[in-house]
């Protein structure tokens, strides 16, 4: 089980990553926003079917589309509240991660 929690620290980095990739691209990144929020917000909810996997999914489309937010890790904060901060397992999660 640790190794799926691993999994989904990874996706969760690579997210990120992707989702700040077009900050750096100039005129065209904010572009890239529009299409990249939808589909972030998908993902969020895959990996954390519940409440908080909604509201997540929410304010992961919210900070993509608004403009110089790229910076804010979204994906990582919300594996860190999970796992960390409020010491959910990953039964909760395993599930929906074996899905997709």
């Amino acid at each position: 089980m640790k190794k799926l929690k691993n999994k989904l620290l990874l996706k969760a980095v690579i997210y990120d990553g992707i989702g700040m990739l077009s900050s750096f691209i100039p005129v065209v990144g904010p572009f890239l926003d529009i299409a990249w929020a939808p589909f972030a917000a998908k993902k969020m909810q895959e990996m954390y079917p519940s409440k908080k996997g909604k509201i997540a999914s929410v304010l992961v489309f919210i900070e993509e589309i608004l403009p110089f937010t790229d910076i804010v890790p979204t994906f990582t904060l919300m594996w860190l509240y999970y796992f960390v901060w409020k010491k959910n397992e990953i039964e909760d999660v395993a599930y929906a991660e074996i899905v997709s």
